[in-house]
């Protein structure tokens, strides 16, 4: 299990596989979400996940792999691209502290 304070994340990355959009959109409104934290979030394929990535986000069923990319990164999965409360946690612990794990 990873962790990582909502204070140190610099670089959030949207992580998919589908290409069906939905991942594009959901990096689109986290962008406006964590913009006014100083945190910057990019899309990225779930096998090039950059190194660099705090926090990595993703549909559940691609998170295992994502941890195979990324092994010591902090990887949460969500449900729902729109609306999933993983989503909220995350600006949550962002905006005033507290720590995020897989």
């Amino acid at each position: 299990m990873s962790s990582i304070e909502g204070s140190d994340v610099k670089k959030v990355i949207v992580a998919c596989d589908a290409g069906m959009g939905s991942s594009v959109l959901l990096t689109s409104q986290l962008k406006r979400t964590l913009k006014p934290y100083g945190v910057s979030v990019a899309h990225s394929p779930v096998d090039r996940v950059p190194d660099d990535a705090d926090l990595v986000l993703c549909h559940t069923g691609l998170a295992d792999r994502a941890r195979t990319r990324v092994p010591g990164k902090v990887v949460i999965a969500f449900q729902m691209y729109l609306g999933d409360p993983v989503f909220a946690q995350v600006e949550q612990a962002i905006r005033d502290g507290g720590t995020l794990a897989d």
